[in-house]
C-alpha cells in the first residue's frame, strides 16, 4: 500500500523523471559491470598509467568515465564511445525490465503526467532497451548522459533540468525515481522532489540522508500511488 507521503509527492507531479539503471533496467545483469569497468580501466591504462591504475580500483565503468577527464579530451571520447558501445550490448542482454517499471511507466504516461527518462547512462542505450521492450510509446523525452561530458552526469542537477525545459513543466513539480545517492542530490539542486527507490538492503538510509522525500522498494508501489483516485488525472 503506498504510504500518504508517496501519494501527496506524485499527486503534486507533472512530470515523472526516471532514472534508468535500477528503476527500469538491470543494465549490466548480463554483461556484468566489473568486467566492462575493467576493460575501460585498461584502455585508460594505455594511454596513462597513474589514471589507468586509479580507474582499476573500480568496480564501475562510469567512473572510470569520470576519471578519463584527468588524461585528454581524446581519452574521455575514446571512454566514451566504449562506454556507450558496452551499454548498447549490455541492454540487449539485460533482461526483462525491473519488476514494476512497465506498470509505473504506464501508469504515469497514462494519468496525463508528462514522462521522461534522466540517466547517467547513454541515451543510445536507454532508447535501445525502451525499444526492444516497446516501452518507448509511455516516454516523452529520454535524457542520457552528455556525451564527453562526465561532470554534468548526476549528482549534478543538468539533466534533470534539461528534462524539465522539454518537456515543458517547472523543475518544481517534477519528481525522479532513482536508486543511488547521486540520484537524489540531483534532484535536490534541480529543486525537484525525489523518491528512493531501496532496491536493495541497506539503502533506505543513504537514500534519506541525501534528500528523498519517500522511498519504496518495488516500482509497483510507483503504478499503485498513481493509479489511486487522488493522484490520477
Amino acid at each position: 500500500m503506498p504510504s500518504e507521503n508517496l501519494v501527496a509527492i506524485l499527486a503534486a507531479t507533472s512530470g515523472v523523471l526516471f532514472d534508468f539503471d535500477g528503476p527500469v533496467c538491470d543494465v549490466f545483469a548480463g554483461h556484468p559491470a566489473p568486467g566492462v569497468a575493467r576493460d575501460l580501466a585498461d584502455m585508460l591504462a594505455r594511454m596513462d598509467v597513474t589514471a589507468g591504475e586509479l580507474a582499476l580500483e573500480t568496480d564501475d565503468p562510469m567512473e572510470v568515465l569520470r576519471l578519463a577527464p584527468r588524461v585528454s579530451e581524446d581519452a574521455v571520447r575514446r571512454i566514451e564511445e566504449a562506454l556507450t558501445s558496452a551499454e548498447v550490448s549490455a541492454v540487449k542482454a539485460a533482461g526483462a525490465p525491473v519488476t514494476g517499471a512497465v506498470d509505473s511507466l504506464r501508469a504515469a504516461h497514462e494519468s496525463g503526467r508528462r514522462v521522461a527518462i534522466v540517466s547517467n547512462n547513454s541515451s543510445a542505450c536507454v532508447k535501445e532497451f525502451l525499444a526492444l521492450h516497446d516501452l518507448d510509446r509511455f516516454v516523452h523525452q529520454v535524457v542520457g548522459r552528455t556525451p564527453n561530458r562526465p561532470d554534468l552526469m548526476k549528482p549534478s542537477p543538468h539533466s534533470l533540468e534539461r528534462a524539465a525545459k522539454d518537456l515543458g513543466v517547472r523543475a518544481s513539480t517534477c519528481t525522479l525515481i532513482g536508486d543511488s545517492t547521486t540520484d537524489i542530490e540531483a534532484a535536490a539542486r534541480a529543486r525537484c522532489m525525489a523518491i528512493g527507490f531501496a532496491n536493495k538492503p541497506g539503502k533506505e538510509a543513504s537514500l534519506v540522508a541525501a534528500g528523498a522525500t519517500a522511498l519504496i522498494t518495488t516500482m509497483l508501489t510507483v503504478a499503485e500511488a498513481l493509479l489511486m483516485p487522488t493522484v490520477a488525472r
